[in-house]
């Protein structure tokens, strides 16, 4: 009896012993990836060669309208990512774009998985709060008269 009772106190531990750590209240962990976070210098330089890169952005349409996004990118929201990835060239290096770079990081570990060469992540929010400019702001189209939802188009900061 008392053996079996050390091996379930054994077994208790070691599954305590792996839970992830947790995060102080009110946040929102970011998930362990392998993608490098790129800062703004890093992003601001691989954009200065646009014909070697491709963004991949992430977000919802709804995230990219309200928060802005950059020039000219690819939109595959991460839920479907894996199911797209016969239409993503293979012959640039890749950045993915979220708002903050935890989904951008997880869809980057997806895409290396996958055989893509990728150069990091960044948060479209994160660079425009740490001084950079977002280039693009697509406005939501304006409700349809008679609709029963009304959508307000966001200002245009550009």
């Amino acid at each position: 009896m008392l053996k079996k009772l050390a091996v379930v106190l054994l077994l208790s531990t070691a599954v305590y012993a792996q839970e992830a750590p947790k995060s102080a209240p009110g946040t929102n962990p970011r998930p362990a990836t392998r993608a490098k976070k790129l800062t703004n210098a890093e992003f601001d330089a691989y954009l200065e060669h646009p014909e070697k890169i491709l963004l991949i952005d992430v977000r919802r349409p709804d995230e990219v309208s309200t928060i802005g996004g950059f020039p000219v990118y690819l939109s595959i929201q991460i839920k479907d990512l894996k199911s797209h990835l016969a239409e993503i060239p293979k012959d640039r290096e890749i950045i993915t774009v979220s708002n903050h770079s935890a989904r951008a990081a997880v869809a980057a570990d997806q895409l290396e998985d996958a055989g893509f060469k990728v150069l990091g992540a960044v948060g479209a929010d994160t660079y425009q709060k740490d001084g950079g400019k977002l280039a693009v702001k697509i406005p939501v189209p304006p409700a349809r008269p008679g609709s029963e939802t009304a959508h307000a188009a966001p200002p245009d900061n550009n």
